[in-house]
């Protein structure tokens, strides 16, 4: 008895890097930062892959490749085992099947736009729908972010911030996505709004079977959200695992770092917290070996010279010498 092949991920990211070339002037050479270098994961249909890390780490960076607002310098993206090709009509077939969210939702709706103007938007783009289809479909979105018919008339200056954001989850929702990636989503949001928010991503994802590419650098809504986690350090990964296992016992010394910054009503176990030393390099410069090494209480002199690759490690994949 045969039986069904195994759906395509809903995203498969394969050695992705981004370099920017940046001029120095008259006379001196251009350089290159590595914002992303060498990332590689794959998301299943509905499952969260949360993305962690300090700033400049590039989270970000890697929002935009996984969105096609930039194109990547190398590596392959693929959307549902599909990869974007270089014409127009291809990236706008894909585009569709990956929406993203932003982190301020105070700005990333035109004021001056009702709210059924901004959730119809995309359903004009995709052409597929009438008007009077795509007016029911925007109270259909309403209703699945718990908001109103009534409030599809309002402004985006006339709800609250966690509202603002129920309105900018229903617009990538509209044309019922593969994948939504969420940067930075609650950061914006009072904390007594943010659970509101985080759960109506989760219902939405076991309603819908969306996935979710979950930036973020709070490490308690990691905790809650994500089945697994993909830690970045100076556009690298140093750490790919299911979420259970890396908050029960992180392999890497940075992974370690991060997580001994949570909040802790343990007296005891505050007092045993070693903080990260020093800034992160500039990626315009970054150390040799392991780019962590300057700061790791761990390092030894192979990490000085000799860059560890991602290896895996059970259950997890660590780019460490030590682990």
């Amino acid at each position: 008895m045969s039986t069904a092949p195994a759906p395509a991920p809903a995203l498969e990211a394969l050695g992705l890097a981004k370099h920017y070339p940046i001029r120095q002037g008259w006379h001196r050479p251009p350089r290159t930062v590595r914002a992303l270098d060498d990332v590689s994961f794959v998301l299943p249909p509905g499952r969260t892959l949360a993305v962690v890390g300090e700033s400049g780490c590039g989270k970000t960076t890697l929002a935009r490749q996984l969105t096609l607002i930039e194109r990547p310098s190398a590596g392959t993206l693929r959307i549902g085992g599909a990869s974007p090709g270089d014409d127009e009509a291809s990236l706008r077939r894909l585009r569709r099947r990956i929406q993203m969210v932003f982190q301020n939702p105070f700005a990333s709706l035109n004021p001056r736009k009702t709210v059924s103007a901004i959730l119809e938007e995309p359903l004009t783009i995709a052409g597929e729908l009438d008007a009077a289809a795509r007016g029911e479909r925007v109270l259909e979105l309403l209703g699945r972010v718990g908001l109103s018919a009534e409030q599809a008339r309002r402004y985006p200056h006339m709800f609250s911030g966690g509202q603002r954001q129920r309105i900018a989850i229903a617009r990538a929702m509209a044309l019922e996505p593969a994948v939504i990636v969420a940067d930075e989503p609650v950061s914006a949001l009072d904390v007594s709004i943010q659970a509101q928010v985080l759960n109506l991503f989760m219902d939405l994802q076991e309603r819908h079977g969306t996935a979710y590419v979950f930036v973020s650098h709070d490490l308690a809504v990691v905790e809650h959200m994500a089945h697994e986690v993909l830690v970045m350090y100076l556009g690298r990964t140093v750490e790919l695992a299911p979420a259970a296992a890396l908050f029960a016992a992180p392999a890497h010394p940075y992974t370690r770092a991060l997580l001994a910054t949570r909040p802790r009503l343990d007296a005891r176990v505050r007092r045993t917290v070693v903080p990260i030393r020093g800034e992160p390099p500039s990626p315009l410069d970054p150390p040799a070996g392991c780019a962590f090494h300057p700061r790791c209480p761990e390092a030894v002199p192979r990490c000085r010279d000799e860059r560890p690759a991602l290896r895996a490690l059970g259950d997890r994949r660590v780019a460490c010498h030590l682990a």
